[in-house]
């Protein structure tokens, strides 16, 4: 009888997990703003190496991890509960990440949102997504921003500004989101005004 070996999470664990940490507060610190990420894990598909990368860096046995639907697979799930510790949930609502495809991305229904005592209690959703760039037709506005910040994302989800008006109308509550591209992150928390 021989056991399954999982793929590899980072080369360097505590180096790598430090830096994918580095990035994706950088971007959350700087809403739009595109943060290179390089020397990533190789997942068990469909899950991308920059979605796999952040929750190796940020989930551990406290933080329930969720799939959506197109991206749930016993091989992902098995990935992530063996790299991080972390329990991998079906109820989005008792996740503390949510790892999502921006082909799928229907709303943010269902998320932790967290309380007026406890916003710290929400989720935060990875969102895959195919490439970022600095000049597309989102506008973003908020803390972090100077001024005003362009944005685009391919593939641009059409429930995707409508979905985060109204996550930042919930302030302090709500959800937090990084965008995961093959080779870097975007940070929109929920404190940022996005428009088309």
């Amino acid at each position: 009888m021989s056991a399954v070996q999982p793929l590899p999470g980072f080369p360097a664990p505590v180096d790598d997990a430090q830096r994918v940490f580095r990035a994706v507060m950088s971007a959350l610190a700087e809403p739009g703003r595109i943060v290179a990420l390089a020397d990533l894990p190789t997942p068990p598909a469909p899950l991308s190496a920059t979605a796999a990368a952040i929750a190796l860096a940020l989930a551990d046995y406290e933080t329930p991890i969720a799939l959506a639907p197109g991206l749930a697979s016993d091989a992902a799930a098995a990935f992530l509960r063996f790299h991080t510790g972390a329990a991998v949930v079906s109820d989005t609502g008792r996740a503390a990440f949510v790892i999502a495809d921006a082909a799928g991305f229907a709303g943010l229904e269902g998320l932790a949102i967290g309380t007026f005592d406890y916003p710290d209690r929400s989720a935060t959703l990875i969102l895959q997504v195919d490439a970022l760039a600095a000049d597309g037709p989102l506008t973003l506005a908020g803390p972090g921003v100077p001024g005003t910040r362009r944005l685009g994302i391919d593939p641009l989800p059409s429930a995707l500004v409508p979905a985060l008006a109204a996550n930042r109308a919930l302030f302090p509550r709500g959800v937090d989101l990084v965008l995961a591209a093959p080779d870097a992150v975007v940070g929109l928390p929920r404190s940022t005004t996005v428009t088309l």
